[in-house]
């Protein structure tokens, strides 16, 4: 389980997250992160979210976002809202880290599905884009389905693949969540 002040990292997208806020201690109103990309650094796949908004603000260099196919780049003290079913990612195009701030709301499976994919990452059990093997992301991907989704092909398919992908998966030893080794998750030092 999360904890405010948690840091985790995916060392494949370059991406290290500090827990502002919590699920459990909103209610499950929001989560609120703190995020480090690293130069080249990118959030794993173009994604939605069914009913979750994300509201971003950078604190420190700069992120591309593209956001239903339009790319905008954004600095220190911009805002991105990113509407529940909107297409997105982001990346760090610069040179420097960049930094932000956003909130989820409402929280969702947010923070299992993160720790899950990051510890996923730190264990060496995903490609160079961050993904675990199809049966493995069936089962997370059904498991997560009303927080995250692929915008391609439609909700509808996503289901019937899952319907089959997701029990094979399990069949073969797969669950939905993963926590790795414990230095995967850490008390924060680096944001403080």
């Amino acid at each position: 389980m999360i904890h405010a002040g948690d840091t985790i990292e995916n060392p494949i997208t370059g991406e290290q997250i500090l827990f502002r806020t919590t699920s459990a201690e909103t209610g499950g109103e929001a989560v609120v992160i703190e995020c480090r990309v690293r130069p080249s650094g990118f959030v794993a796949k173009p994604h939605v979210h069914p009913v979750q908004t994300e509201q971003f603000e950078v604190l420190e260099g700069t992120l591309m976002f593209r956001l239903d196919g339009q790319e905008l780049e954004a600095g220190p003290g911009d805002r991105v809202l990113v509407p529940p079913g909107r297409k997105h990612q982001f990346w760090n195009a610069s040179a420097d880290v960049a930094r932000f701030r956003c909130e989820i709301t409402p929280a969702l499976t947010f923070e299992p599905l993160l720790e899950t994919m990051f510890a996923l990452a730190c264990a060496g059990k995903t490609n160079g884009k961050g993904m675990p093997n199809p049966l493995r992301l069936a089962v997370i991907a059904r498991a997560h389905f009303d927080t995250v989704r692929l915008p391609f092909p439609p909700a509808w398919m996503q289901r019937v693949g899952l319907l089959l992908g997701a029990p094979l998966g399990r069949l073969v030893g797969y669950r939905a969540t993963y926590e790795g080794p414990a230095e995967a998750r850490r008390p924060d030092v680096a944001h403080a």
